[in-house]
């Protein structure tokens, strides 16, 4: 496995010597940051990587930092703060909402589907959301966006609440 790596680490800087004889117009169109050479060997190292390595590495960055670069969705409405709103602003209709998922209904297999298809999550990821129900799906998204994803979760059967 180690040999394996350490071919594919030089038929990559092969490669990318190969392509480092760009036309030097392009070099000038796109200025280049100079990295300390603690980064350029961490580029070369993720560079030698396959697709499945780089797939647990992201994996494994996400649990070791406690983030998720699965789900955009989520992060849509990130500036504003539902929870920090002031008694003036509790008198106006409320404009950020958290879609939960309450519960999966009779069709498990349409809701993991149209889960992912929302989220952008994997398969496992979906099916884990969906089998822990009742759980958010995504918070701080604009009211027309969370009444869309009720209307397709509840078409599925799934039982949907907004907050």
């Amino acid at each position: 496995m180690v040999e394996e790596q350490k071919k594919q680490e030089e038929a990559k800087e092969e490669t990318a010597a190969e392509v480092a004889v760009a036309p030097e117009s392009a070099e000038e169109a796109k200025p280049k940051k100079k990295l300390s050479a603690k980064m350029e060997d961490m580029i070369k190292t993720v560079e030698g990587l396959s697709v499945l390595e780089l797939s647990d590495l992201v994996k494994a960055l996400e649990e070791k930092f406690n983030v998720s670069a699965a789900a955009p969705v989520a992060v849509v409405g990130v500036g504003a703060a539902p929870g920090a709103a002031g008694a003036g602003e509790a008198e106006e209709e409320k404009s950020v909402f958290t879609v939960v998922l309450a519960a999966i209904g009779d069709k498990k297999i349409n809701v993991i589907k149209e889960i992912r298809a929302l989220t952008n999550l994997g398969l496992k990821e979906a099916k884990d959301l969906v089998e822990a129900a009742p759980k958010e799906v995504a918070e701080s998204i604009p009211k027309e966006e969370a009444e869309k994803m009720k209307k397709q979760l509840e078409a599925v059967g799934a039982k949907v609440e907004l907050k």
